[in-house]
């Protein structure tokens, strides 16, 4: 698998909501991982952002989050996931604040690649216009994924419309109560 990008990153912890140093790889299938060094050997956490992210803010996009000591408030990366929970990251400079923030929402936004072991290689998945990908089962053995995305804005439209209808048949009910005091005098 292809590495995007790697370095040291502080994360903030979930439960306790301290600030720790961990190794971070960004691969190119969308998988952030956290590592306590950076050989790699111990995994403490992933985040699979093809699938579970929302947005990524990084410097004074990040609100209130206070940094780790020593680091400006630039420094700042805050990933959105689905389920309404944030991974608090922080560079040590800007600059790789702002490089960080770039190469994760490229990868979120790129498609989903597959790795052929036999020939060496990815190759792209392409996703159709309801953000599902299929992935036909090819000649050699292994597992095969397929990863559904549901359209953000899949609904918006009907919501829209029974909105605007059930304002209609309010405003009409209401124009007629106003009128009625009229007909009874």
């Amino acid at each position: 698998m292809a590495l995007l990008r790697s370095g040291w990153l502080w994360r903030q912890t979930s439960v306790l909501k301290r600030w720790k140093l961990n190794w971070c790889d960004l691969w190119i299938d969308g998988s952030l991982c956290f590592y306590k060094t950076d050989s790699r050997r111990e995994l403490e956490h992933r985040v699979s952002l093809k699938t579970a992210c929302v947005d990524v803010r990084s410097g004074l996009e990040c609100g209130d989050l206070s940094p780790p000591e020593n680091n400006p408030r630039e420094n700042r990366i805050v990933v959105q996931l689905r389920d309404g929970s944030s991974v608090n990251l922080c560079a040590n400079s800007e600059d790789e604040s702002i490089a960080w923030k770039l190469t994760l929402l490229e990868t979120r936004r790129n498609p989903v690649f597959t790795y052929d072991p036999y020939d060496d290689s990815y190759q792209e998945i392409p996703i159709n216009r309801y953000h599902t990908v299929y992935i036909t089962p090819g000649a050699g053995p292994g597992t095969h994924q397929v990863v559904v995305q549901r359209d953000p804005f899949d609904g918006v439209m009907e919501n829209i419309a029974l909105g605007l209808l059930a304002g209609m048949a309010a405003g009409t009910a209401m124009r007629s109560f106003l009128w009625m005091p009229v007909f009874f005098c």
